[in-house]
């Protein structure tokens, strides 16, 4: 990441502040740099799962009931929700037959449940029997409702299908006259996803259905998986897909016990060639057998049929009618013309999405001998119609394909909308969607059994930023949206609201273009040219004059604290940074120690030093002297730097070991309670005196545990109401926890989650036997102390009306309804909202998306950062399959997961997570797939779901049977919540790269520093080689694997030692050799680590090294003793979605 702009004004970046007059320099934004993280939006819904013989425990969707449950909504106000139970006694609904003819009724007419779904079993050597999951989308009907994951808000009722010929009665296209564009030519349709209009497919075309021997079929035919030497079993040619489930078909049964499977897989039942043409994969009639969009101009065959053995008749052509993903060009006055930026390479594994992989996949071994079971002939093969569809629907099969990871960057995925939208739209490094095609009603969404929902970095380091200072800022009368290039201008005096449709008066002084200083251009203002924009507010945005920034610093001074020497550390960087932190001329400071009893310095100016204050009451704080514990920086900064430079020797022979923290940080929060401001708390150890005080609640012998894991939620709600009180003041509360011991960070971590504050965590911290944590908590404070900071901040996320929110994500206090109070917001802090359609939008062809951040400044200035996102509205399941953004919604389900983990279970958190899986790709696999075939058959934009699911259930949060602390899975959970998607994501799948034989081959050129960029490689043993040296990039953690037979060349240049035995035990720093190998693998390290605001620190590790047990944890992809191999796990899927 990018450090332009770390030290800015607050907001500003290097971007121009349009004054109300005329300006010098016009200002295009440019498209914003960094990570891309995609965000798909996908329909809420709530798997509510049955366990048996224990009670039922809440699922990820539930598809059965849909709870009647006040949706969040802009439009209709109404008493925030605080929970959403179910009705208690309640009977669930039984699940119908997994491969039968999906109903399009309402669940309540489900059919009779055939069996409970298997869970995933434990790897061990006899599969143990079938046993009932507890996460899945249809209840047990025996078994009361219990409260669920709600990722759904209640169901329209489902009516007739929607025709898409008739034309939409939504909003135009961004600024578009609809007069003009009806009355004007419109463009030539193609179909949604293609680049250049395709030939429509031949009719009549017949696919011949004998095998003749051949050879082997391209990386997109449909395999069946064989093992080599047995041969392949009779395979009859399947029919079209059409809604009538292989009911017959035998399952798949349970995974090996090995890394491959024992046998070939069962045998395929014949079926018989329909005579009709195939039913479309889609809800809107009449039934094509191209399934394309219907449209007036050429349509584009859908890919999926080219694999059928069989096409019965020619394409039908479908009604005229209006062409999803393609809208009316603009009229020439009101288009946008500011060109796409190009922006600054960014971390592979930051980048890479699901979307097209340019990688050619490997197969997996194929049969000796011939062609495998169901290949398609070489006439088929080639009259595939590649080019008609989308890179993202292409089918793979997942027991194939070997190496799915790109080999290089691969961006977020693009919503399917006109150039003109797309190039105004929101960054998706700010604003990303699960879905980036959103469903037309809620039940296309349940069907599609993905979540819905926005993952978000509003306060983003942005490198160009346009401020406008304005007196009057133009928001919608009605729904109070802010105007964003995504409105429609009816004319130069009136604009049409892209979220409620209603129409607006352009003020006078809107008509005035700063930029061009023009007159009569409303269109052209930055603020409808610009998806990201930063309002400077007027008066009536604020409820109070602005606050000062505001910082007080509250340090443990107990006898553990002092032995792990971190006192030092952090008085030594505050000398080193106090000029540099975020303020004004009013900026104030305190300090508070506390061991047992509370100490405050008296810092006024005028005393000749600072003065300590003791209060021993502990029970009933109090200030002893209110008015001179924080100060004004400039007027006190010498008796200040007075006090940082005594406080390590102050308590230097203390031997006090007990810790009043809950009373420490009460007289913390009645100083800070007059202005607001942010409270940095040190802790070393357990709270074990007064008010807050907790007990040692982790059995070091359960860590390992298979079961479930107790004591995620926090013993007490002290600490929870502190937040709260904290949040109502606008005081936020940092946590730096610095400890060898349990510190229960499942009940401290609620002082910052509630008050929108960060958690920062050191495990064995020392700072003599662990110096690579010493020099990782030296960089993220001096990070935390200068970075850009917002206080008194609100944030509201708006959408378009039909949608709502329901479930927010991250650290904030809920307010109202649709209102997160943030007393402080940071540029590090990322959020998730889940969200539902509560109407549909059958009249819509986009829908947008808003979120806007209220802040001080701390210069004083009342800001309002506004995002904007559009995405267009399709009604097919294959449009909303090729939107996936796998990568969003892997971050939504770990935000989910982490709630269900407190509020139920660990395990019923893994099963949900597993269940999200398998009833996705049953839904793509029963309802767009048009050919069955054996294996396990996704579209490419998912084909990385099944391993980062598997890596989420390996990953630290949510293991089990690996020996893990307390409070390390805790905060692998505070994470996950709280973390932008980009950084999260490194930490639920790292990156492996080979560093050997770096070249400067494809380098990029950054600041005059040639920065290597080594292939991602997949995280199993077999892609470690003793010859070599290898980089995982795990998020806040780097390690370094050196082979031992390692290339002497590489020990010598790089790490500066001999051989391998003299690589040292604990080397965490790389020596600065002046080597070509040197510098390659220093800038390389180098450039991830600028990549993000936290600092990893790095591990270099041999086979000897305690670490190498950590870093063989990361190898997702392999077996160990209590989890599956990705390839065991991808076996146990298509089991169940076979069934």
């Amino acid at each position: 990441m990018s450090t332009a702009g770390f030290n800015s004004q607050n907001g500003t970046g290097t971007g121009q502040t349009y004054a109300n007059g005329p300006s010098q320099n016009p200002v295009a934004l440019q498209q914003l740099p960094g990570v891309s993280y995609g965000m798909t939006n996908q329909p809420p819904y709530n798997p509510v799962q049955a366990k048996a013989p224990a009670p039922p425990g809440p699922g990820l969707y539930p598809a059965g009931l849909y709870q009647p449950i006040p949706p969040v909504s802009s439009y209709q106000p109404g008493p925030p929700p605080t929970s959403y139970p179910s009705s208690a006694g309640q009977p669930l609904l039984p699940r119908p037959p997994m491969g039968g003819h999906p109903s399009h009724t309402p669940p309540q007419s489900a059919s009779p449940s055939p069996g409970p779904r298997m869970p995933m079993p434990p790897a061990q050597a006899t599969p143990p029997p079938p046993s009932v999951s507890s996460s899945s989308y249809y209840p047990n009907p025996q078994q009361p409702m219990t409260p669920a994951w709600q990722y759904n808000t209640p169901t329209p009722p489902l009516g007739p299908a929607t025709s898409i010929s008739a034309p939409p009665m939504g909003p135009v296209a961004n600024h578009v006259n609809p007069a003009a564009t009806l009355a004007g030519p419109s463009l030539p349709s193609s179909a949604s996803y293609s680049s250049a209009a395709p030939l429509p497919p031949p009719p009549n075309m017949s696919y011949s259905t004998t095998q003749p021997p051949g050879p082997g079929m391209p990386p997109t035919s449909l395999h069946g998986y064989t093992q080599p030497g047995v041969a392949p079993p009779p395979m009859n040619p399947m029919a079209p897909h059409t809604y009538q489930g292989q009911s017959n078909r035998p399952a798949y049964g349970p995974p090996p016990t090995g890394p491959t499977p024992a046998g070939p897989p069962p045998t395929m039942k014949p079926t018989s060639l329909p005579t009709g043409p195939p039913v479309a994969n889609a809800t809107p009639p009449p039934p094509k057998a191209d399934g394309a969009v219907a449209g007036n101009g050429p349509q584009a065959t859908n890919s999926y049929n080219h694999l059928d053995n069989k096409m019965a008749g020619p394409t039908q052509p479908g009604p005229p009618g209006r062409h999803l993903g393609h809208y009316p060009s603009l009229p020439p006055g009101y288009q946008n013309t500011s060109a796409p930026h190009a922006t600054p390479p960014i971390h592979p594994a930051m980048q890479a999405a699901t979307q097209p992989y340019t990688q050619a996949p490997q197969l997996y071994q194929q049969p000796p001998g011939g062609p495998g079971p169901a290949q398609l002939s070489p006439s088929l093969a080639a009259m595939s119609l590649q080019s008609s569809t989308p890179e993202a629907l292409r089918v793979v099969n997942l027991l194939q394909e070997r190496n799915l990871l790109p080999p290089a960057p691969v961006p977020a995925p693009t919503p399917c909308l006109t150039q003109d939208l797309q190039k105004l739209n929101c960054s998706p490094e700010v604003f990303r969607s699960t879905l980036t095609s959103i469903p037309q009603t809620q039940s296309l969404l349940n069907k599609a059994k993905m979540p819905l929902g926005l993952l978000l970095h509003p306060f983003k380091d942005l490198s160009q930023l346009p401020v406008v200072t304005s007196s009057t800022i133009v928001r919608c009368r009605f729904c109070r949206t802010y105007i964003n290039p995504f409105v429609s201008f009816l004319d130069q005096r009136r604009w049409k609201c892209n979220l409620c449709y209603r129409v607006n008066d352009v003020p006078e002084e809107f008509m005035y273009n700063p930029v061009s200083r023009s007159y009569g251009e409303p269109h052209k203002r930055p603020e409808v040219q610009n998806a990201t924009i930063e309002f400077i507010a007027p008066s009536e945005y604020m409820l109070r004059p602005p606050q000062p920034a505001v910082y007080l610093f509250v340090l443990d001074v107990s006898h553990n604290a002092v032995e792990t020497g971190y006192l030092n550390v952090f008085c030594q960087s505050l000398l080193d940074n106090i000029n540099s932190l975020p303020g004004d001329s009013r900026t104030k400071v305190g300090f508070i120690t506390f061991d047992s009893t509370i100490h405050f310095y008296n810092l006024q100016e005028g005393l000749s030093q600072p003065q300590m204050l003791i209060v021993s009451d502990i029970e009933d704080i109090f200030l002893p002297t209110p008015d001179s514990l924080l100060v004004n920086l400039n007027e006190s900064k010498e008796l200040v730097q007075d006090l940082l430079k005594s406080l390590p020797n102050l308590f230097e022979k203390t031997m006090e070991t007990q810790s009043a923290l809950g009373s420490a940080l009460q007289a913390a929060f009645k100083l800070l309670s007059p202005t607001g401001g942010r409270m940095s708390v040190f802790q070393t150890q357990l709270p074990n005196l007064g008010v807050g005080a907790l007990q040692s609640r982790e059995d070091p012998n359960q860590r390992a545990s298979a079961k479930d894991i107790q004591h995620l939620a926090p013993a007490t709600d002290f600490y929870k109401k502190l937040a709260l009180d904290c949040s109502s003041q606008q005081v936020a509360v940092d946590l730096f926890l610095l400890s060898a011991q349990y510190c229960d960070l499942a009940s401290l971590g609620c002082i910052s989650r509630y008050s929108a504050g960060s958690v920062y965590y050191y495990p064995s911290y020392h700072h003599q036997h662990n110096p690579a944590q010493v020099e990782r908590f030296q960089k993220d404070l001096k990070r935390y102390l200068t970075r850009k900071i917002g206080f008194e901040a609100v944030m509201r996320i708006r959408c378009t009306k039909g949608l709502s929110i329901h479930t927010f994500h991250g650290n904030f206090f809920v307010r109202s309804t649709d209102l997160l109070s943030l007393p402080n917001v940071n540029p590090d802090a990322g959020f998730a909202v889940q969200m539902s359609i509560e109407e549909n939008l059958d009249d819509m062809q986009v829908v947008s998306f808003q979120a806007a951040l209220l802040y001080t400044s701390s210069k004083g200035e009342r800001r309002i950062r506004v995002h904007t996102l559009c995405l267009p509205v399709v009604n097919s399941l294959s449009d909303i399959f090729a939107g996936a953004d796998v990568q969003a919604i892997t971050g939504l389900l770990a935000c989910m997961a982490v709630d269900r983990s407190v509020t139920a279970s660990l395990s019923d958190a893994r099963d949900a997570m597993t269940n999200a899986a398998i009833d996705s790709l049953m839904s793509y696999r029963q309802s767009v797939l048009t050919i069955q075939q054996p294996g396990l058959l996704v579209p490419a934009c998912l084909r990385l779901f099944p391993l980062y699911i598997l890596a989420l259930l390996k990953q630290k949060a949510f293991r089990t049977g690996t020996s893990t602390r307390l409070d390390d899975r805790v905060f692998a959970m505070l994470q996950l919540k709280y973390q932008p998607l980009a950084y999260a994501m490194l930490m639920i799948h790292p990156a492996l790269y080979r560093v050997d034989d770096l070249t400067d081959e494809g380098a990029l050129n950054i600041n005059e520093r040639t920065i290597p960029q080594p292939r991602l490689l997949q995280l199993s043993v077999e892609k470690l080689s003793r010859e070599g040296a290898f980089l995982m990039d795990a998020g806040i953690v780097i390690y370094l694997w050196i082979g031992r037979n390692c290339h002497s060349n590489f020990l010598t240049q790089v790490l500066g030692v001999p051989n391998y035995a003299a690589v040292p035990d604990n080397l965490y720093l790389l020596p600065e050799l002046d080597t070509a190998e040197s510098q390659r693998t220093r800038a390389f390290i180098g450039w991830l680590r600028d990549q993000r605001p936290f600092f990893p620190s790095l591990h270099i590790i041999r086979d000897e090294s305690q670490l190498k047990a950590s870093f063989m944890q990361n190898m997702i992809e392999d077996r160990t003793e209590s989890a599956l191999s990705y390839y065991e796990f991808l076996l146990h899927l298509q089991q169940q979605i076979s069934k």
